[in-house]
């Protein structure tokens, strides 16, 4: 396999009490450092070799040879010789050229290595890696060591130490690193602990109390919170219903990062934050219930995604809007056959309360033009079961009118590692919401229900808007994982969308 050598020494980033890595990046490893090696086509260790004496070399490749490591891309091996060779693990990776998801999922991988390494220092070759390569391969190792343990009595015991990128370049990569790619894995994580996070503990006001946290000390931020009384005023029906059956009152969040040129028009994400959806009267099952805590994916996912680009200071005006309720269903709760009047004028028959986010959405998308005129408006949703079971947990669904904006945010998904599928909206899809008694229906709408919901939400959007909204209820919680995204929450979408308002800004 062709070597392409990495040395790191990583931050583990888990829970507060236990030792975290720090990432470095250097042009040369240290003397007794652990190694971590990306490989590929053929088993060559030429370059770890070159850091040890012949005999330790010779070591080195009696047990590789005698393992079952195949080099397949994904595989891991390693081999604990003590000695002056200590750690040496292998990571197969992809032949010829590494795009940037490719580093990021090495990163991921090393991270996990580097979670359970008994080393103190780790390092890993990367010949023939760019700055960006390597701060991609950081980011990754931040994504993949990703856990969440917080209410487990015990806690991993990890080591205290560092994860070294040996590159080149290690200043501009190390810049890289800090100035962008450290703010986004972040980000994506606090959204994975916002999935994670029980609803007793995280609903509407909670949710607006740890954005405020998160952002704290970031520049070029502004922070405005609709209550009842002011979401009354303007009309917000819909969003208002759904928060009805709960003692927690919903709220919209509104952030805008403002790093573009003055009087720029805004790229606006908005996001379906459902904090515990019980289906409300419309109840749903109880099996699977309990994953519904991470209904609140979109509002996060969209609140991480301006975190990443205020953090990085991008020249890029943006806004997050998050539609918080939690749907319960008590004696207050809205009922399957009401009808309500939404922020734009339009009426509503509510055939489900279990068919939620696209009401709370529909206000958002509506307050988003009417405030913002913005140069693209996305919204983000957990929105229907129908999209998982047509695309799996391997893309996102992606709907728009436009093919320039379909190919634009795919290309995005794409460059992040994070990979959407476009389905269709058909004039059809417009004549099944219709309603007898109202001007649309919410739910009802018979197949493909994927396309219902996101034509429901299209009719909020003026002809006149840029829009697209992105299904994830089929890659926000993962039951496998992957190099960097772990077992359960996901944090979807915050690296598409940063890379989505970076394209738009160059």
């Amino acid at each position: 396999m062709r070597l392409l050598s990495f040395f790191l020494v990583f931050a583990a980033l888990i829970a507060p009490a236990n030792a975290e890595r720090t990432i470095e990046f250097a042009a040369q490893a240290a003397s007794g450092d652990g190694l971590i090696v990306a490989v590929s086509e053929s088993v060559s260790l030429d370059g770890p070799k070159a850091l040890m004496s012949k005999a330790a070399g010779a070591q080195l490749e009696r047990a590789v040879g005698a393992s079952t490591f195949t080099g397949k891309v994904g595989e891991t091996a390693s081999f604990l010789l003590g000695g002056e060779i200590g750690e040496v693990h292998l990571v197969a990776v992809p032949a010829g050229e590494m795009a940037r998801r490719d580093w990021a999922d090495f990163g991921g991988r090393a991270g996990l290595i580097a979670k359970t390494s008994k080393a103190p220092r780790l390092s890993v070759l990367t010949a023939g890696a760019t700055p960006g390569d390597a701060a991609a391969a950081g980011e990754g190792a931040i994504l993949g060591a990703y856990f969440f343990g917080k209410y487990k009595s015990e806690q991993p015991v990890l080591v205290d130490g560092t994860m070294t990128f040996i590159v080149s370049q290690p200043g501009p990569a190390r810049a890289q690193f800090e100035g962008e790619a450290r703010g986004r894995a972040e980000a994506v994580n606090w959204v994975r602990d916002m999935q994670s996070e029980p609803a007793n503990v995280v609903y509407p006001e909670e949710f607006v109390r740890r954005a405020r946290e998160a952002y704290r000390g970031v520049g070029g931020v502004t922070f405005n919170v609709l209550d009842e009384r002011a979401m009354a005023r303007l009309g917000m029906n819909a969003l208002l219903g759904v928060g009805r059956g709960s003692v927690r009152p919903p709220r919209l969040l509104i952030i805008r990062y403002n790093g573009g040129d003055s009087g720029d028009a805004p790229m606006v994400f908005a996001g379906k934050g459902i904090t515990f959806d019980s289906g409300g009267i419309s109840l749903k099952s109880n099996p699977g219930m309990w994953k519904m805590k991470y209904d609140m994916s979109g509002a996060a996912t969209v609140t991480g995604a301006v975190l990443s680009l205020a953090k990085s200071k991008a020249p890029v005006n943006v806004i997050a809007i998050a539609a918080l309720a939690e749907n319960m269903p008590d004696g207050g709760a809205q009922r399957p056959g009401d009808v309500v009047r939404t922020m734009s004028g339009k009426t509503v028959e509510i055939m489900s309360t279990d068919a939620e986010g696209r009401l709370v959405l529909s206000d958002a998308v509506w307050y988003a033009q009417e405030e913002f005129n913005p140069s693209l408006l996305v919204d983000v949703a957990t929105l229907t079961g129908s999209v998982g079971r047509a695309l799996g947990d391997e893309y996102g669904g992606l709907f728009t009118r436009d093919d320039a904006i379909a190919k634009s945010v795919a290309a995005a998904g794409d460059a992040a590692g994070e990979d959407l599928w476009r389905l269709p909206l058909h004039p059809n899809h417009d004549v099944q919401i219709k309603s007898l008694i109202a001007d649309i229906k919410n739910s009802d709408t018979g197949a493909p229900g994927a396309s219902t919901g996101a034509a429901f939400i299209g009719s909020f959007v003026k002809p006149e808007t840029p829009w697209a909204h992105l299904d994830i209820a089929g890659v926000s919680w993962r039951l496998e994982p992957t190099a960097t995204q772990p077992l359960g929450a996901a944090g979807f979408g915050v690296r598409l969308l940063d890379q989505l308002a970076r394209d738009g800004a160059n």
